[in-house]
């Protein structure tokens, strides 16, 4: 016969107590006397009674748990960036004594079509959102309330807290690294520049570029593909050469777009590196399996997920949302798709600091 669990009306029945009383001082709350308490405690051991999520939300009046928030493009194994991310805020929702609500929506958000049942039903004391999602989910959601926490993403509009990946930094040290190997003539591919960080991922290759008295213009970029994929950057690789750019190396915006373009090259008959060098962006799993390993700008993306965690954890206990931006350090990671067969040189960093502002 299976022993039933205790409960906390089993902790009430023996104290002699209001269930909410009960409630109140097992989670430090209220009025409720030092001897009150502990009798209380000492109950709850002899017991062995663990308090519920419903228990501890009697008194506080929260769900204990967080939203996390991406559109279901972003969701993928072929370009698994959010995923970690969202590892990254599972492993320290532990700490904080939360439950991580994931759940994927649609690009086009609509209010009454694509709501998160979460919000729907008020379950969630906070919401994460990775990455670019549609600006009316973030509108529908200030206006429950609920406070949000932008990881990848920042709005100029609207002011929430974000924590962000240096992207002109890792930008600036990718095209130096391929200038340093003596190449000239470096293309660029991206997607959609309306996204803030393949926009300053964009913006840092030109300046670098400049800097040396090199043309960023024209033909050498490639910035009309509307997503990041491995088959977009096969596409964009595709499109510099038609146009008659010829470039020696290409930054892409991220790894799975390098990947395609690596893809490219060995359909086109071209060697990576000699031919062609290729430096990606994110340092997903993915990067140092291909052949040749992928170069590329590692993300500290768990790290992201913990901070927004933080964060996010720090609004709903002081009930305030001072505005934050933290940026996240980025390392060039070097492989062969720059230099070859090199092991000395494999997986070398080249490390920028991490940055917070209120």
């Amino acid at each position: 016969m299976v022993k039933r669990r205790p409960t906390i009306k089993d902790v009430a029945r023996k104290a002699g107590l209001s269930l909410s009383t009960v409630s109140l001082a097992l989670n430090n709350r209220g009025y409720v006397s030092s001897q009150t308490r502990e009798r209380v405690r000492r109950i709850v051991d002899e017991l062995a009674y663990h308090p519920t999520r419903a228990a501890k939300g009697l008194a506080s009046r929260t769900s204990g748990n967080i939203g996390f928030i991406l559109s279901d493009d972003h969701f993928s194994q072929a370009e698994p960036f959010y995923t970690r991310i969202f590892l990254g805020t599972e492993f320290e929702a532990r700490n904080h004594n939360y439950y991580i609500l994931l759940t994927t929506i649609r690009r086009q958000f609509k209010v009454g079509v694509s709501v998160p049942r979460f919000l729907l039903e008020r379950n969630v004391d906070g919401v994460i959102i990775a990455g670019d999602v549609h600006e009316n989910l973030i509108s529908y959601i200030d206006s429950l309330g609920v406070p949000i926490v932008l990881v990848d993403y920042e709005m100029k509009r609207q002011r929430h807290s974000s924590v962000l990946i240096d992207n002109r930094g890792g930008a600036t040290l990718a095209v130096r690294h391929l200038l340093d190997l003596g190449h000239r003539s470096i293309g660029f591919v991206g997607g959609d520049l309306k996204h803030p960080s393949i926009n300053d991922r964009y913006h840092a290759y030109q300046q670098v570029l400049r800097e040396h008295g090199l043309s960023a213009e024209g033909s050498l970029a490639s910035v009309d593909e509307r997503e990041t994929t491995i088959d977009s950057g096969f596409a964009a690789a595709g499109k510099l050469f038609r146009a008659g750019a010829n470039p020696t190396a290409i930054f892409a915006a991220n790894d799975a777009m390098a990947i395609g373009c690596m893809r490219w090259a060995r359909e086109a008959g071209r060697n990576v590196p000699v031919d062609l060098a290729v430096v990606g962006f994110d340092d997903i799993e993915m990067a140092s399996h291909v052949e040749p390993a992928l170069t590329t700008v590692r993300v500290f993306k768990e790290e992201m997920g913990k901070l927004a965690v933080q964060r996010i954890a720090d609004i709903i206990l002081s009930k305030t949302e001072s505005i934050t931006t933290t940026q996240v350090p980025v390392e060039l990671i070097v492989r062969e798709s720059t230099v070859g067969k090199n092991p000395a040189g494999q997986g070398n960093a080249r490390h920028l600091p991490a940055v917070s502002s209120g």
